[in-house]
Formats: C-alpha cells, sequence, structure tokens
C-alpha cells in the first residue's frame, strides 16, 4: 500500500525557492514577447479529443492522457503540446489576414518523460508567429529564442538549424511507405549507415546516394558548401540551402557569441516541420532547451492553412540551468495589534516592499526572503531601518 503522500512517477511539486524563480522567468519572459508584439493567449487544460489531436502525429497522440466528460460522454484529451490549441485560436477565433504573434505560457501533461530524469508535466512557454511566409519571420523567432535564454542567464548557448524539406527534396517523386520513412528519419537520426543502406536499397541510386551523404554533413557553417557540392541540386534541396545559409548570415552578424551549427541529418519533429527547424543548446545540457522551426501545416486541418513558425521551452529546465536568482529584499515588521504598526505595514506594501511580519514565536524565520531592514518604533513614529 503506498503513502499517501507520494506523488506519480514523474511527477513532482514545485517547493518555493524554484517556484520563485519559475515565477520570475515567466514574467520576464512574457514581458520580453510583448516587446515583440506578441499577444498573450490561454487555451484550456482539456479539449475534446478529436479537436486536440486533429493534424497531429502519432507521437503526440501517445503522449496525451484520455478521459471521458462526464457531462457529454465525449471524449476528451489533456493537451501535451499547446501550438495546435493556438494553430485553432489563430484559424478560427481571432481569424485575422495579416500577421498575428501569439504566446502562451501553461502547464502540459505527457503520458510518458522524454527522459530518465524528465518531468511529465512541463511548463510550456512558446510564441509562435503567423500570416508571414518569408524567411524575416524565421529570423525573428530564432532571435525570440536566443533572448529568452540570455534573458534567463544561460550562457555559452549553441544553435543547431536543419530543414525539413531536405528529405524529401532527395527522395524526389519517391513516396516510400509512412513505416519505412519513419525508419529512414530515425536511422539518419542515430547516424546509422549500416540501417539506412538497407532502408534505402529500393530507392533511385540518386536518392539513396543523398540520404548517406546527409549522415556526415553536420559541423560548421562549412557544411552548406559541403553540401551543395555532394547533395543533387533539386529545387527543394537547393531551397533549404539557401535559406539556412541567409539565417545563419544574419545570425552571425547579430549574434556573434552564440556557437552556429548544421546537423542535416538530424530530423527531429520531421512529421510536423515544414521548412527550417532549429534547436538550441547550453552548458549543461545534453537535450536541447528549446525547440522550434517552420509547420506551414499546422492550421490546415482547421480549414486555415496560414504560414507558422515557432518555438517552445519548459520553463522547469531553463530554470535549472539558469544560475540562482538573488532573494528578493524585504522589511522585517513586528507583529502587533497596534493601529499604527499595521496602518505602516500596509503603506510599505502599498509601495510595493515585501514585509514579513515576525509571528509570535517565530522571530527568526522567513528563508525565502532576505531580510535587510527592520520596521521598528522611533519616539512615536514607524520607521525603516538598515539590519
Amino acid at each position: 500500500m503506498s503513502s499517501a503522500w507520494l506523488l506519480p512517477e514523474h511527477i513532482a511539486d514545485v517547493l518555493p525557492s524554484q517556484a520563485r524563480r519559475i515565477e520570475e522567468l515567466r514574467r520576464e519572459l512574457l514581458d520580453m514577447a510583448r516587446t515583440y508584439g506578441c499577444e498573450l493567449v490561454m487555451p484550456p487544460l482539456l479539449e475534446h479529443l478529436d479537436s486536440l489531436l486533429s493534424g497531429t502525429g502519432r507521437e503526440l497522440d501517445l503522449k496525451t492522457f484520455k478521459l471521458v466528460d462526464q457531462l457529454s460522454g465525449r471524449s476528451l484529451g489533456v493537451r501535451a503540446d499547446t501550438t495546435p490549441q493556438v494553430a485553432r485560436i489563430d484559424a478560427h477565433l481571432l481569424n485575422r489576414a495579416g500577421v498575428t504573434r501569439l504566446c502562451y505560457c501553461g502547464p502540459v501533461l505527457h503520458t510518458r518523460p522524454a527522459g530518465l530524469h524528465a518531468t511529465r508535466e512541463p511548463l510550456q512557454f512558446g510564441i509562435e508567429i503567423y500570416g508571414h511566409a518569408g524567411l524575416e519571420a524565421d529570423l525573428e523567432v530564432q532571435e525570440l529564442a536566443l533572448d529568452a535564454l540570455q534573458r534567463a542567464g544561460v550562457r555559452d548557448i549553441a544553435i543547431d538549424l536543419g530543414d525539413a524539406r531536405l528529405v524529401q527534396g532527395l527522395l524526389g517523386e519517391v513516396q516510400p511507405a509512412p513505416a519505412v520513412l519513419n525508419d529512414i528519419v530515425a536511422a539518419l537520426a542515430a547516424k546509422d549507415a549500416a540501417a539506412l543502406c538497407l532502408l534505402t536499397r529500393e530507392l533511385p541510386a540518386a536518392a539513396g546516394e543523398g540520404l548517406q551523404a546527409l549522415l556526415s554533413l553536420y559541423g560548421g557553417i562549412e557544411v552548406l558548401a559541403q553540401a551543395r557540392e555532394r547533395l543533387p541540386r533539386t529545387p527543394a534541396v537547393t531551397a533549404a540551402l539557401d535559406d539556412l545559409q541567409w539565417l545563419a548570415t544574419h545570425l552571425q552578424q547579430t549574434h556573434p557569441e552564440v556557437s552556429l551549427g548544421f546537423d542535416l541529418a538530424d530530423l527531429s519533429g520531421y512529421a510536423y516541420y515544414s521548412g527550417v527547424r532549429f534547436a538550441l543548446y547550453a552548458a549543461g545540457s545534453s537535450d536541447a532547451v528549446l525547440r522550434g522551426g517552420r509547420y506551414d501545416e499546422v492550421g490546415a486541418v482547421f480549414g486555415r492553412r496560414r504560414p507558422a513558425v515557432g518555438f517552445s521551452l519548459d520553463l522547469k529546465v531553463l530554470v535549472a540551468l539558469s544560475p540562482a536568482s538573488a532573494l528578493r529584499a524585504a522589511v522585517r515588521a513586528p507583529w502587533g495589534e497596534d493601529a499604527s504598526l499595521r496602518a505602516a505595514v500596509r503603506r510599505l506594501r502599498e509601495l510595493g516592499e515585501t514585509v514579513v511580519c515576525m509571528l509570535p514565536g517565530h522571530e527568526h524565520e522567513g528563508d525565502e526572503f532576505d531580510c535587510d531592514r527592520e520596521l521598528v518604533r522611533v519616539d512615536s513614529q514607524w520607521v525603516v531601518r538598515a539590519l
């Protein structure tokens, strides 16, 4: 029999110190998003399952907790990703013709953790730009992503770029069965040349050779020149490499401190992304801290296919990588029934000060705050003085 206070696996309480840091960063990132013109939306945690999973892949379906609505009898899902919900809002509720910048921050729930030490309840922050098909929107999203990590105090940032169009450009008119295509993408991601050779033996020689070439196309900016030499010059491949070159040039100019890399075989989210995709890495993390890219098909299932590009991250992961923030300065005050004391405490709080009243018998507590001042009576007045 399990103890009543134990939580499910990969689910954890967020205690005061971490909760304070998460909330401070949440506010910082939402304020940052507003400076770029992003509008905040708050989709519901639950939706009808057929709406929540419309157009999404099998991976998201397997991540989604499902239940039955006792009011309607319909199947509901707890969101595992907020992007499809934001696409629905853009397509049906806002229904704007021009560019729309949206941001969000809220919990999502996964049936299984993404890794050994991952939580099943990430706090997902994300930004989406709808309505512009040009690379200007891709660049804006990537700069937003870099800004988010830098505001969190994360250093030694590396951005990894790729493009989902490369595989389709190499396959051309050939359309492998979905299961075979998934295996090809998995072999590319794992750099498994033997498996890839077996999977592509029925494909045209040019397609197989191009896919094999992707395995070694990773590294710095020189990778793009190597790719132009080794990959067939199909329209899709050329467009992908041109777009990556354009973005790399601008990122190098505006963020010379960021390490820029390419892994053309890394097709994470292949079924989801429709163009350039990117991932941000930081010192202290073996996995990507943030992922994003272009996904122009995300709104098609809602009857409105709009250009779309964005990114998302888990605030809990980002906080774990960011430097510890200082405790908030506070004023320590005695507890008492004196009307003038209570009025002085109220005035300080109205001015935005944190005032921690020391309840009787607990005069030395208040670990979450740095009480660097105290409220004391001097003559007949209550005044604040340094400790």
